[in-house]
């Protein structure tokens, strides 16, 4: 379970609350080893899994990778209809294709000001471009590009995530 949770939350800083959710049922646990407890404790367990497989599995419903996904849900924004939905979706695949061909021609690029700053850039112009204007504002693409920045240069930065550069 915890290596599960440590690959979903390295492709996708924000299942954080899985993980909470485990740290509560194992805190819980270690409190009280009646058998009425690890019982309850068992039960959470396998409730915990079953939404882990559900999760790792939403990808697929959407048509998007993991990676696709995590930018989608990034950019999500509740109360959009589905076409709107449908171009966020089409936004998530090709801003992730482009940054990620972007830093494969960057080694190294985390330690550096000015690719930084490119990435920055490319990523703000190419959200400008693709969310769907209403229901996304300006303010909300600035806001949602230094999102993905941050999720971009995580990924990067934590070596061996399939084809991202650091």
């Amino acid at each position: 379970m915890e290596r599960k949770l440590a690959q979903m939350l390295a492709r996708n800083p924000l299942r954080m609350d899985y993980y909470k959710r485990y740290q509560e049922i194992i805190a819980d646990y270690n409190r009280e080893k009646d058998r009425t407890t690890v019982e309850a404790t068992l039960a959470q367990l396998a409730e915990l899994a079953a939404s882990l497989d559900e999760e790792q599995m939403r990808a697929a419903k959407e048509g998007l990778t993991d990676d696709e996904l995590a930018v989608f849900d990034l950019l999500f924004k509740k109360k959009i209809g589905k076409a709107d939905r449908e171009k966020l979706k089409q936004a998530s695949r090709s801003l992730l294709q482009s940054v990620q061909a972007l830093v494969a021609a960057m080694p190294k690029w985390t330690e550096n000001t000015s690719t930084q700053a490119e990435i920055k850039v490319h990523i703000l112009d190419t959200l400008w471009q693709a969310l769907p204007r209403p229901p996304f504002s300006d303010e909300e693409a600035d806001e949602l590009s230094e999102k993905v920045y941050e999720y971009v240069w995580h990924r990067s930065a934590s070596a061996g995530a399939g084809s991202w550069a650091a």
